[in-house]
């Protein structure tokens, strides 16, 4: 383990975000008036005996939902293994399930990821790569920055000689609202070193990933 990393860069845009959320965080029961009120909005009454304790339960779902502000994905990655006779070909972790919220809308984003790294010296327990997708995940998101979030933390904290990341999912604030189109996923990449610069490579993982049944030969 490098102890050297405990306040790598890679967590920026989280840490810099629960540092916000610290300061100006709203008080529990300041959250659950706003649900109240945004029951009344929506023309129901709140203090009907099936809605009296939804801004309650909201409030719990939102800690749990939004978790990811006040952990750090950089320590999950500290814990790594040096001794692995030599391995330096990819690990690649398949069908990570992701469960997320569009920033736009606060609409769950629902799918899977696929993680692979080329190891450089060091390698790290397949857990800590979903780990790090959750952390991400539970957070208010677009896909394409959760894409670029896990993948850049990944390549910052360990350092491999690349990392590959792809992310299919749907998005519930397409199917269910606005142009209602349910069915229709989205695929976003993220790739770094080798398997950005090395053509070969890059199909390598893909097919990895593909023999999964997602939709990852459609990317690069």
């Amino acid at each position: 383990m490098n102890d050297s990393q405990a306040t790598h860069p890679a967590a920026t845009g989280g840490d810099q975000l629960t540092e916000a959320a610290d300061t100006a965080r709203p008080t529990r029961d300041e959250a659950e008036q706003a649900v109240r009120t945004l029951l009344k909005w929506a023309g129901d009454d709140p203090d009907r005996e099936g809605l009296l304790d939804t801004p309650k339960r909201v409030a719990r779902a939102y800690e749990d939902w939004f978790s990811g502000y006040f952990e750090n994905p950089v320590e999950i990655l500290q814990r790594t293994f040096e001794e692995v006779e030599g391995y330096d070909e990819m690990v690649v972790l398949r069908d990570v399930r992701v469960e997320s919220h569009c920033e736009h809308h606060l609409a769950p984003i629902i799918g899977r990821a696929h993680v692979a790294y080329m190891p450089s010296k060091r390698v790290v327990g397949i857990s800590k790569l979903a780990r790090v997708v959750e952390i991400y995940a539970k957070r208010m998101q677009i896909q394409e920055k959760l894409t670029a979030q896990i993948a850049n933390c990944i390549n910052e904290v360990l350092e491999p000689r690349g990392v590959a990341v792809v992310v299919e999912a749907e998005h519930q604030c397409m199917t269910t609202r606005g142009i209602q189109k349910p069915g229709v996923t989205m695929v976003t990449s993220r790739m770094l070193g080798s398997f950005r610069k090395n053509e070969a490579t890059r199909r390598e993982v893909l097919a990895f990933i593909s023999n999964s049944g997602g939709a990852a030969h459609h990317v690069g």
